[in-house]
């Protein structure tokens, strides 16, 4: 799954999310978070924001429970790190990673920067991960960090108005470099990517998929993989 954005979704989104936590922690194995789990993450040295608390603790016991956890940076929490790893116990990765999920080979990515859109992004990219900029930003008092990202975000643009044009061109645009990354490389076997808010599950080859795990702003959809078959995309209502 992917794309929860938590700190800019509503209560009840949360609630709903911690909930649906519950039934992985009953009915999977392991929980692959796509990236943009959370609207804005910052790690400071002495410091957790105060509205994730409640997830941090469900994901610390899903991993203590026996379900690993990993952790994709998104454009919206990238900036993890220690405390996420150590404390909370998930696997975290900043860059795509390749992995074997249930005897397949699937490449994980976000999906910010890929393909041939967010061109603007793509250079604010180089702005926003570079080292100074990242030490500069923790001498803000977290109170103002977060007002700025939230200032930034266009999640609640979203809530307001729905999927725009953006998300249906980035969706496109995912898609393609999907399809040209298995084209590419016949081990890989699932390209998965969020980012676009858009579920997709999509066979580009026999056997081959492309997977979209959509959002939680709209969508509340995930995807589970067995070791056979094409992956299922669902939508929680729990």
């Amino acid at each position: 799954m992917s794309d929860v954005h938590l700190g800019a979704v509503p209560p009840d989104t949360e609630e709903a999310f911690r909930r649906w936590l519950l039934h992985v922690k009953e009915s999977g194995s392991r929980l692959i978070i796509n990236g943009d789990l959370f609207d804005f993450w910052f790690e400071y040295r002495r410091v957790v924001l105060a509205r994730h608390v409640r997830v941090l603790a469900a994901l610390a016991d899903l991993v203590e429970g026996g379900v690993p956890v990993l952790l994709m940076g998104g454009n919206h929490d990238w900036w993890g790190g220690s405390y996420l790893r150590d404390r909370i116990g998930v696997e975290f990765h900043q860059q795509p990673v390749r992995i074997e999920l249930e005897g397949r080979s699937v490449l994980l990515a976000h999906g910010d920067g890929l393909g041939a859109g967010d061109l603007g992004y793509r250079y604010l990219r180089l702005v926003l991960r570079n080292p100074f900029t990242r030490w500069l930003f923790r001498w803000l008092h977290p109170d103002l960090g977060a007002w700025v990202a939230e200032r930034v975000s266009g999640t609640r643009k979203e809530l307001r108005a729905g999927p725009g044009t953006q998300n249906e061109g980035r969706s496109g645009y995912l898609a393609d470099w999907a399809s040209d990354v298995l084209a590419g490389d016949a081990t890989i076997d699932i390209v998965a990517a969020g980012h676009a808010h858009a579920p997709l599950v999509q066979e580009v080859a026999p056997g081959r998929f492309y997977v979209n795990s959509g959002d939680w702003v709209v969508h509340r959809s995930y995807v589970t993989v067995t070791g056979s078959g094409a992956p299922v995309l669902h939508e929680w209502a729990g």
